[in-house]
């Protein structure tokens, strides 16, 4: 296995884990609009609180799998694709409440990743 592709699956699974479980609940420079939480986040883009449960829980597994993809490499791209498609949504959540570009960097960031580890998992 390519180790770009590994690198950019334990950015994304470290990533993932710390915001949504270490950071729910404490201001980031990234966080959309002027939100102190990820509720507050979801709150700023018009989204339920249900949603924002579904959302992270997507994002969760979505790691998982893509740390998982390791050593089960036929999880690579479900796990990576899942990963991009939630990563196009959440630009444009921020680009729905006209964020700065630097809110939405880490989830470009993430979005490119995604997409590295699907070509590189074709190669």
């Amino acid at each position: 296995m390519d180790y770009i592709s590994i690198l950019a699956k334990v950015i994304i699974f470290i990533s993932i884990i710390n915001v949504w479980i270490f950071r729910f609940n404490k201001k980031t420079i990234y966080r959309g609009g002027n939100a102190s939480s990820m509720k507050e986040e979801f709150a700023a883009y018009g989204l339920s609180e249900s949603i924002m449960y579904i959302i992270g829980t997507l994002k969760i597994l979505s790691a998982l799998g893509l740390i998982v993809s390791i050593w089960v490499p036929i999880l690579s791209i479900p796990s990576a694709s899942l990963m991009a498609i939630l990563m196009i949504g959440a630009i444009l959540m921020h680009m729905k409440i006209k964020d700065s570009p630097k809110q939405s960097m880490p989830a470009a960031i993430f979005l490119l990743l995604s997409i590295i580890i699907i070509i590189q998992t074709y190669i």
